[in-house]
């Protein structure tokens, strides 16, 4: 499912300053989720999960609580979430999903990005049936439960799959059912780092590593675009 590519990159963000980028992005999921389903996130799913991946990533609560507070007033942006689709160097292929108050400017840049790495967009819906959605929960090795019978514990409530790397548990679901393991987890006494929706391809692709350093050079200016809140790829 491409796995292997997100924990190179998750490793190599580790390396990169990037709380420049990462901050305004959690606090945009932050202001759109509030702005979604309301400011209390004991009665908003979505809300509780962008301010648990906001802590995950050491943001200070006075940004988290701003960020509510900016879904709260009237003239707070309307933001939009949009997804682009595209194909770059090597034939790689891109989604991109976006939170914007102008996909005048969003779009601009996106198609910027392809363009000037040789590549293009391609039409809304061309590649997403390559890709599948899923529910990841990313928590540290919990002490006393074993893997395989949490992993039974867990079918119920949609579990698919549990991988681990290092100290650090993965586990995998549909997106349906999101909300049914972020429960299950919680009723037993797990909590995530990060709950996040992403999608895989379903069939990735081998590129070299002269490829992949053209790609990442793209996928790396794609995210650093303040618009942009995730970019998937095909890569294996």
């Amino acid at each position: 499912m491409g796995r292997a590519f997100e924990y190179r990159r998750a490793a190599k963000e580790k390396r990169w300053d990037k709380m420049s980028k990462i901050f305004p992005k959690l606090a945009k999921a932050v202001t759109v989720a509030a702005k979604e389903g309301g400011t209390d996130p004991d009665m908003n799913a979505k809300l509780r999960t962008a301010i648990q991946n906001a802590k995950a990533e050491n943001m200070p609560k006075d940004n988290i609580e701003a960020a509510i507070k900016r879904a709260e007033g009237k003239d707070a942006a309307a933001y939009l979430e949009i997804n682009y689709e595209g194909k770059g160097p090597h034939g790689v292929l891109v989604f991109v999903e976006c939170a914007t108050d102008n996909p005048n400017r969003t779009v601009a840049n996106v198609k910027s990005y392809f363009s000037k790495a040789g590549g293009g967009l391609v039409p809304t819906g061309s590649l997403e049936f390559m890709f599948s959605r899923k529910a990841v929960f990313e928590f540290d090795k919990p002490e006393g439960i074993d893997l395989e019978e949490l992993e039974l514990e867990l079918i119920d409530a949609g579990v698919e799959e549990i991988e681990v790397d290092g100290e650090t548990v993965y586990v995998y679901g549909d997106y349906t059912n999101f909300g049914n393991l972020s429960t299950a987890l919680e009723e037993k006494g797990i909590e995530p780092n990060k709950s996040t929706l992403k999608r895989y391809a379903n069939s990735p692709v081998e590129f070299t590593e002269e490829q992949l350093e053209e790609i990442e050079k793209m996928i790396d200016k794609i995210e650093d675009d303040d618009d942009v809140q995730a970019a998937y790829t095909n890569i294996a």
